[in-house]
């Protein structure tokens, strides 16, 4: 295959009866081949990264990152992409692997950012602003405005803070530890999988946490009053107070909880990618 695609270059550059270089047929066809390698291992990450993979984002503008860094990136790593194989089988294994390894890594990176979002479903079901007799035609049934308000927020985060350079330095770091063209080590990717899951969910919490002790004293407090005051319509007295006071509590706390998810985030993708 290597040596078809040398011929055809060098028939396409003296056709009009010019004379090729030695060799840059097969120059050419290397180039080629890493290229396509990079673009397999970039273009997947490109599609999850957090503050350019987000579904508003134009697709146009995705395919033109991926095609940009991989063209940047690309003469840094020819030295150490492996010859084009003869069998179709052995190329499509390596683009393969290539592309399963980028979208794992844009997967990883994204859990983290997934938290703020986590973080908002909770606060919103706590303050009793998520139901599921409730539905939302334009964010769907199991999603809620404090959801969605989050979702918006960590792009702009990430992008206005220069966040975005960290998954990029690791994912070209990640060529060191697993080579173009070699499938990710199920054992290490498994074990980063399960440790970035679980932070991330921890991370949700974390930052939900003020919500959730206001909620467990408030429902308490309903409790006792109901228990005082037996003829009190608990539900139209609590829900108005519950939503009111959580509105209050999250525009006192939103400057420290996105301060707090902006900090976790460059400490989790230090830990998870080495990077810093």
């Amino acid at each position: 295959m290597e040596g078809a695609l040398s011929d055809l270059v060098v028939n396409a550059m003296t056709g009009a009866g010019g004379t090729a270089p030695a060799g840059g047929g097969e120059a050419l066809a290397r180039a080629a081949w890493a290229f396509v390698l990079v673009l397999a291992r970039v273009g997947p990450a490109m599609l999850l990264l957090p503050g350019v993979a987000e579904p508003f984002a134009p697709a146009m503008l995705r395919a033109g990152l991926a095609l940009a860094l991989a063209v940047l990136v690309c003469p840094m790593l020819q030295p150490g992409v492996p010859p084009l194989p003869d069998a179709g089988l052995a190329v499509a294994f390596a683009v393969a692997a290539e592309a399963a390894t980028g979208l794992w890594f844009g997967w990883l990176a994204r859990l983290w950012t997934q938290a703020l979002v986590m973080a908002g479903q909770v606060i919103a079901y706590l303050l009793g602003l998520s139901s599921v007799l409730q539905p939302d035609a334009a964010l769907g049934p199991q999603s809620t405005a404090f959801a969605r308000m989050f979702e918006l927020a960590a792009p702009v985060i990430v992008l206005g803070t220069g966040l975005y350079g960290l998954p990029i330095r690791a994912l070209l770091a990640l060529y060191d530890l697993v080579p173009p063209g070699r499938l990710l080590p199920l054992a290490a990717g498994a074990e980063r999988s399960t440790q970035a899951v679980g932070a991330s969910f921890a991370l949700a919490l974390q930052l939900a946490s003020p919500f959730v002790v206001a909620a467990i004293v408030w429902h308490v407090a309903i409790g006792l009053a109901a228990r005082l005051v037996p003829r009190m319509q608990v539900y139209f007295v609590a829900m108005p107070g519950q939503i009111l006071g959580g509105l209050l509590l999250l525009s006192v706390a939103m400057g420290a909880l996105l301060g707090a998810w902006r900090g976790a985030l460059v400490t989790g993708w230090a830990t998870t990618f080495g990077v810093g």
